[in-house]
């Protein structure tokens, strides 16, 4: 069983790479041993977007403003699965194409609460987190709204 009481989940908003150390750092830091299932979601930059090919993105946040709304989808999780272990962090600043710009760690008893967790918490962050996220094109660029 986790230790809620000396677990603090990892919330960041940060411009270093989400690279594969990065990612495994992460994976590292919410195992313990009543975990069963570990499950980790990276968003990367992708070259298409609303039919345009694109050539790179920009994200944008407030950072204590973001790491407070992700803190409060931590808690979340923690009431909803008590023996969780969560780690978000989201990458701002500029990225290339199959850069990761978010990374989502969910540690549970079980896979299907950790898949769960997982999944509730980006997209939860997806819709509250205050990210602001500009795509350049080959014709152009955007602020992307949602």
């Amino acid at each position: 069983m986790a230790e809620r009481s000396t677990w603090e989940p990892i919330i960041r908003v940060t411009r270093e790479p989400l690279d594969n150390a990065a990612i495994r750092a992460l994976e590292a830091a919410v195992t313990y041993p009543g975990a069963g299932g570990i499950v980790t979601f990276a968003g990367v930059v992708r070259d298409n977007a609303r039919g345009k090919r694109v050539r790179s993105l920009e994200y944008d946040a407030y950072p204590e403003m973001a790491e407070r709304q992700m803190g409060e989808i931590a808690a979340e999780v923690a009431r909803r699965w008590p023996e969780s272990r969560l780690a978000m962090v989201h990458r701002i600043g500029p990225m290339t194409i199959g850069e990761a710009s978010v990374v989502i760690v969910a540690a549970c008893p079980h896979r299907a609460e950790a898949f769960e967790a997982c999944r509730y918490a980006i997209d939860t962050l997806k819709v509250r987190v205050p990210i602001w996220k500009k795509e350049f094109y080959e014709d152009g660029e955007a602020w992307v709204e949602g």
